[in-house]
């Protein structure tokens, strides 16, 4: 059984539709171990009470840099096993001592179809403002492994969502979560957890139950 740590800096929509995707059964081999929240007082810690999760807080205020931090989230998530580690609204900008303990084992979702919106600067309501801002007549939601750098890691899976006309960039970031993000974020946990999920370079291959790549 895969140890699933699932980091939160908010409400924890994304935290919710995991442990709904968990009580249903549809992450076999895994389980939602730990929640730590960047911050206290977040939504996010009252869900995970509610699902018997153990939550808890390691505040990025609380130390003197984003490496400093880094560290000891690393050193935190080694102590309680963790098999993966799910960044989920995480708004805190990790270093690479995390990446390097984790290689391809902490994933993403990100509220665009990245390459566009992505990187340094896009996150939350900023992503849906720039993409109407653009034009875009699609956008949607794209689960990566986490690299280095800021939105770059290997893509696991994406998911088209139409911008509509009169969206804000409220409905359309709640139309993409409803639409995308919780249904490729479980799916994708569920893949890793029953090692599904083969990495070469910058592609990720999705491999059958037998362990046949799916895209040959």
């Amino acid at each position: 059984m895969k140890r699933i740590a699932v980091l939160v800096s908010g409400g924890g929509t994304n935290l919710q539709a995991l442990i709904d995707a968990e009580r249903r059964g549809e992450i076999p081999n895994g389980t939602i171990a730990a929640v730590i929240a960047s911050k206290p007082g977040v939504y996010a810690l009252e869900r995970a009470a509610a699902a018997g999760i153990p939550g808890e807080v390691m505040a990025r205020r609380d130390y003197e840099n984003s490496q400093a931090y880094t560290i000891a989230l690393r050193d935190r998530l080694q102590a309680l096993h963790i098999d993966l580690v799910v960044l989920a609204g995480f708004m805190i900008i990790l270093t690479s001592e995390l990446t390097d303990a984790y290689p391809n084992a902490i994933v993403n979702v990100h509220p665009a179809l990245i390459p566009s919106f992505c990187g340094p600067g896009f996150y939350g309501l900023r992503v849906h403002e720039a993409a109407l801002a653009y034009g875009v007549k699609v956008s949607g939601a794209t689960v990566h492994f986490v690299s280095p750098d800021c939105d770059a890691g290997p893509v696991i899976a994406q998911k088209a969502v139409p911008v509509l006309e009169g969206d804000t960039p409220e409905t359309l970031q709640r139309r993409i979560m409803e639409q995308a993000e919780w249904i490729l974020l479980p799916r994708a946990v569920a893949l890793f957890c029953q090692d599904r999920l083969q990495v070469e370079g910058r592609i990720v291959h999705i491999l059958d139950e037998s362990g046949r790549r799916t895209d040959l």
